[in-house]
């Protein structure tokens, strides 16, 4: 099922936390909403559900008005972050739940739902947790039960919102692997909600980056990551290491920067701003480098370095720690950017879009 959002809006009192958005998402893709908490994606997400309504703007699936439809007629699957079971009903009462409470008219024979239950069982791989209730579940295991219960009733969208947040690393990344595996098997169009980046992009086919009620870019995993389009993305992404450089003839001047390793774009003239990662800052000792530093530490695999250089201007780096045998506090060095993004200052915004 295709979506389709156009100019969305929504407030509550005086704050707008949807300020129109534009976005279409193709039948059978995987979208993750991904932002820091207040960006507006769990709103957008419980639009899309029919649990909440915007104050302006057209919401359409497969080209029928969604706005115009009650929750139960819009057949959304919803998985939620702490799971939602019913305490007192098993595994198989909870997956069969939705089937179950449908309209009688489309409400399957109790024989249909079995059916169905035991197949979505075997399909989760969870047929041994049939008859426990869920008390006696791990979080993942719970979490598989919530999704089964939103698979039951044939979704024609699945939404789930921060589903893994609640669950430790390792639980986290095999559930990530299984999420995938159920999406590409079933074809169903599902958007999920993250604040993880690691998490959007190992499972999304597209990125969609939401920033105080607004999309900052759209795109593919690897072209947001290598290409952010606004200093939020840049930021929200990783790249906390700004220093003011200029752009004259197409060459960016900075002091104390070797910019030969990097590959931008071309920008017309006049003060921006480099935006890097600090893993991405190579470090060269050089008695006549601009940059000196003041503080360093170990994690064991790297080296943590405080910086600072020229105009009061202080920065960390990470370097790996046998690569930094030579660093010492105190010592002066030249910094070698591999990879990094320009914004001119004061640059409009625009709203990135990738196929």
């Amino acid at each position: 099922m295709s979506i389709t959002i156009r100019n969305l809006t929504r407030r509550f009192g005086q704050t707008e936390v949807l300020r129109g958005i534009d976005l279409e998402i193709r039948s059978g893709e995987l979208v993750a909403l991904l932002g820091p908490s207040g960006s507006g994606k769990t709103t957008l997400l419980k639009i899309i559900a029919g649990l909440d309504w915007p104050d302006a703007g057209q919401l359409t699936v497969s080209n029928e008005d969604w706005l115009a439809k009650k929750a139960q007629e819009r057949r959304t699957g919803f998985v939620f972050q702490h799971y939602a079971l019913f305490p007192h009903m098993n595994v198989r009462e909870n997956i069969a739940f939705g089937l179950r409470v449908l309209p009688a008219a489309q409400r399957p024979a109790e024989a249909d739902i079995a059916g169905r239950v035991a197949k979505l069982l075997h399909f989760l791989q969870i047929d041994a947790l049939a008859y426990r209730f869920p008390a006696e579940l791990s979080g993942g295991q719970r979490q598989r039960v919530a999704l089964g219960r939103a698979l039951a009733i044939d979704p024609e969208v699945l939404l789930l919102d921060e589903p893994f947040g609640a669950l430790d690393a390792q639980v986290r990344r095999d559930l990530r692997r299984w999420l995938r595996e159920v999406h590409d098997a079933t074809g169903s169009t599902t958007i999920f909600v993250t604040h993880d980046q690691e998490e959007a992009f190992e499972l999304a086919d597209r990125v969609v980056v939401m920033g105080a009620g607004r999309i900052e870019q759209i795109g593919r995993p690897d072209e947001i990551y290598d290409n952010p389009a606004t200093p939020f993305v840049a930021r929200f992404l990783g790249l906390t290491v700004e220093l003011p450089v200029v752009v004259r003839g197409g060459r960016i001047e900075a002091e104390g920067l070797d910019i030969s390793a990097l590959t931008l774009p071309a920008h017309p003239d006049g003060p921006a701003t480099l935006f890097l990662r600090p893993a991405d800052i190579g470090l060269v000792p050089d008695p006549r480098g601009s940059y000196r530093v003041t503080e360093l530490s170990s994690t064991g695999a790297l080296l943590r370095l405080r910086l600072e250089g020229p105009a009061d201007c202080s920065i960390e780096v990470e370097t790996p720690r046998r690569l930094g045998q030579n660093l010492a506090v105190g010592q002066t060095v030249l910094l070698r950017p591999e990879a990094g993004q320009i914004f001119q200052q004061a640059a409009p915004r625009a709203i990135a879009h990738a196929a």
